[in-house]
């Protein structure tokens, strides 16, 4: 069986859209299906439009709702936690992905050979605005982070149960899913998609999330703002040891009467500088460990309703 996550916010206006397309998933799974979407403290009636129209889908569905908003990736950990499928996909509620591509995706995966398969957008539709602020992102992603993430970043994703249970089993909190994904290697395949122009609302991915994205990325998986700090540390005393040096015989040889209060503030002020940035990055190291020694779950549900599907009229196509 297939099990479907999809975690939902703000997502009012594509729900009816989000279950009809669902409902034409299900009818092209041979091996039986259900889905289980996870409602992340999303602040409009997300929940309640899928507590009505879910009685009547023609599809096995979960209907999960968190006790607050924990974020997208927590989100999807719940819904894989909550799923009892064999195999497993994500896709997002804004149906910006093609509904199709869950299915090209667990058709590579019921080939035997992969573990996990990933979905890379290949093109994609959005503002002129939103696509270079992404190819930055992804940029900056793939140089620091996961040199083997595809040029257009992952969304999307399908496992099976090994990998599943494998990746529930990384409890780490302020990470990134998508990394862990890749992180945890395994045999991998890429699906390539062109991802569509959303037609309801607006994102939620705002910049900031972005930037707090990349920064929990780095933090997690990669040492290089300590080895960053390390180097200026090493260029500073590089370039204040000349200056010391240059101001010293400058002195003996009679070109400097006066020590110089400019120079002085330059390098006071660029040594605080450095020693705060310093601070900083240990600081958000230390944080992040410190939060994990907390053991709290990563994110609560408040509910957990199972709807069995209709089943489809006598006669009716899928």
């Amino acid at each position: 069986m297939l099990t479907l996550v999809i975690p939902v916010y703000r997502n009012e206006g594509s729900i009816p859209d989000l279950v009809r397309a669902i409902a034409g998933i299900a009818a092209r799974c041979p091996e039986g299906f259900e889905c289980v979407f996870v409602v992340d403290g999303s602040p409009d009636r997300s929940y309640e439009r899928l507590r009505d129209l879910l009685p009547d889908a023609p599809f096995a569905a979960k209907l999960v709702l968190l006790s607050r908003n924990f974020g997208s990736f927590a989100a999807i950990r719940v819904g894989l936690e909550t799923g009892e499928g064999d195999r497993f996909a994500v896709m997002a509620a804004d149906l910006q992905e093609p509904p199709e591509l869950v299915t090209k995706m667990d058709e590579t995966l019921r080939g035997g050979n992969v573990d996990v398969v990933v979905g890379a957008r290949e093109a994609r539709e959005d503002p002129w605005r939103d696509r270079t602020l992404s190819a930055i992102f992804w940029r900056l992603y793939r140089r620091f982070v996961v040199p083997d993430m595809p040029p257009g970043g992952v969304d999307v994703f399908a496992c099976n149960r090994i990998f599943r249970d494998t990746l529930l089993s990384m409890e780490e909190r302020q990470s990134s899913l998508v990394a862990q994904i890749f992180w945890l290697g395994f045999r991998r395949a890429t699906v390539t998609y062109k991802r569509r122009k959303r037609l309801h609302g607006r994102s939620a991915w705002t910049f900031a999330k972005k930037l707090n994205y990349l920064l929990d990325s780095i933090f997690a998986f990669t040492d290089l703002p300590i080895r960053l700090l390390i180097g200026i540390g090493g260029a500073a005393v590089l370039v204040l040891g000349a200056i010391g040096l240059t101001a010293f015989f400058a002195r003996l040889l009679g070109f400097i009467d006066v020590p110089g209060y400019t120079m002085s503030i330059i390098v006071t002020s660029f040594v605080g500088s450095v020693n705060l940035l310093g601070l900083g990055i240990v600081g958000a190291y230390a944080w992040r460990a410190y939060e994990n020694t907390k053991q709290r779950p990563i994110a609560i549900p408040m509910s957990i309703k199972s709807f069995p599907g209709s089943a489809p009229e006598e006669g009716a196509s899928p």
